[in-house]
Parts: C-alpha cells; sequence; structure tokens
C-alpha cells in the first residue's frame, strides 16, 4: 500500500474522530465515552492501514 493510500486513510478517518467524538460528548457528557469511541475507531483505522 503506498504512502498517499495510508495518509488518505487517516484523512478519512480523521472527520468521523472530530464529528463523533462531539456527538459522543453531546449524548454522555462524558470523557471517557469520547476516549472509547476514539480507541475503537483508532483500531478500525490501524486495521485497514495494516492491510
Amino acid at each position: 500500500m503506498t504512502v498517499a493510500r495510508k495518509l488518505g486513510i487517516l484523512v478519512f478517518f480523521g472527520v468521523p474522530a472530530i464529528i463523533g467524538g462531539g456527538v459522543m460528548y453531546a449524548i454522555f457528557h462524558d470523557m471517557t465515552a469520547v476516549g472509547i469511541y476514539e480507541v475503537i475507531l483508532l483500531l478500525v483505522a490501524g486495521a485497514f492501514i495494516a492491510r
């Protein structure tokens, strides 16, 4: 996989990280839920990059 494709995947997952983090905080009013969401998203992005 090329470097450009890896960077594209990271950008693709960056938008849900920012917007989804805000949504999670608005729903739960807790940074723990945001942290869990971010870790899950990071694991999924890592799986795509490692593939």
